[in-house]
């Protein structure tokens, strides 16, 4: 029971981890190192953001920026909203992120088609991330969303490699733009620079220039400040684990002082053979480490099944939901196995204490 106590506090631990490692997981797959997200200055996220036409047209002719094979600089403005579709977990409705770009945005992600074809530009047609296809029954393929100031066709699902873009409703710039009022006016840049010098030159040009007002953030950089959604839910993860880790700790050292009394005549024969009393205090103090031990392996396999669980949080910068797997990962379970040993150490080593201070002559009596 003990080992079980521990194993639970382990679990939510490892699981509280695992929720964090699993969003910054989707984030991280879905920045290029060689990508910059360019914002109005002072903004924090696509969705708080606005940059002007003419600032937009000035970016793509900044030096640095990359070109495909035709010639045309990798520059996508794009606009965001959010739209509120029924989910499996919230028939009245979630909050899922509208992405509207060209072609070029398109090419300068890692995304692929899982089923039916991408929009055309000028029509009212969009294609929906794996997950929101998963997650929302009415974002299926030939179906129709309603959003902006109308219906939208879903003509096909895309693949982002469990990105955030399979949390996305992707459509045309113009068509998403003129439905939001935008005026063309993009909430973003995104640009990418032909290698890792020029990446930040571009950036720091981007600053620098008064004309453009707007500031310039790695893709990594803007995804990794995005992972703010999970820390409270981490927090009180580990809050919750450590609530459980003062019953564990208690726990242990109540089944520790009972062993000592259960085998006092035993410790007594030991010092009667000439045992120290580091020799025995080492013996009580391992034997809680590996009961910790246990407790911590088990509560690693407890936690393991996570991996296959997908949930979704909601990110405060967009109002909008973004969907990932748990991941449990080596240092969850190396935290997760850490913690217990501490633990173990902690309720053990009074008891093993007391063992190795136990009078001869009483020890043999008590036995």
């Amino acid at each position: 029971m003990t080992a079980l106590g521990i194993a639970l506090s382990v679990t939510i631990l490892v699981a509280s981890l695992a929720l964090v490692n699993g969003l910054r997981t989707v984030f991280r797959n879905t920045a290029n190192p060689l990508q910059l997200v360019v914002l109005r200055k002072g903004a924090t996220s696509e969705l708080g953001s606005v940059i002007s036409t003419e600032a937009a047209a000035i970016l793509r002719t900044k030096a640095g920026v990359a070109v495909d094979h035709a010639g045309r600089p990798l520059a996508s403005a794009e606009v965001i909203n959010v739209a509120n579709l029924p989910s499996v977990d919230n028939p009245k409705g979630m909050n899922v992120t509208v992405r509207g770009l060209s072609e070029a945005g398109i090419e300068m992600r890692s995304v692929r088609l899982d089923n039916g074809r991408w929009f055309q530009p000028g029509l009212r047609e969009v294609v929906v991330g794996k997950v929101v296809a998963k997650r929302y029954p009415s974002a299926q393929v030939h179906n129709r969303v309603r959003f902006g100031k109308g219906e939208w066709e879903i003509v096909g699902v895309m693949d982002g490699g469990d990105s955030a873009v399979d949390s996305e409703i992707w459509g045309d710039f113009n068509q998403i733009a003129s439905d939001y009022n935008r005026k063309e006016s993009p909430n973003s840049m995104l640009l990418r620079a032909t290698n890792p010098v020029t990446l930040e030159a571009l950036k720091n040009s981007i600053e620098d220039d008064p004309q453009l007002g707007a500031t310039a953030l790695t893709e990594t950089d803007y995804y990794e400040s995005q992972t703010a959604a999970g820390a409270p839910l981490e927090f009180l993860g580990i809050f919750v684990a450590l609530v459980m880790a003062i019953g564990g700790g208690f726990a242990t050292m109540n089944t520790m002082y009972a062993a000592v009394t259960r085998r006092a005549k035993e410790i007594g024969t030991l010092r009667t053979l000439g045992f120290s009393e580091g020799s025995i205090l080492l013996s009580f103090f391992v034997e809680a480490l590996l009961l910790s031990l246990l407790a911590g392996v088990l509560g690693g396999v407890l936690a393991l099944p996570l991996n296959w669980v997908t949930t979704g949080v909601g990110r405060v910068t967009s109002f909008s939901e973004i969907s990932f797997r748990f991941h449990v990962g080596a240092v969850a379970l190396f935290s997760g196995l850490t913690f217990a040993i501490v633990l173990g150490a902690l309720g053990g080593v009074l008891p093993a204490r007391a063992a190795a201070k136990k009078e001869i002559l009483s020890a043999l009596h008590e036995g």
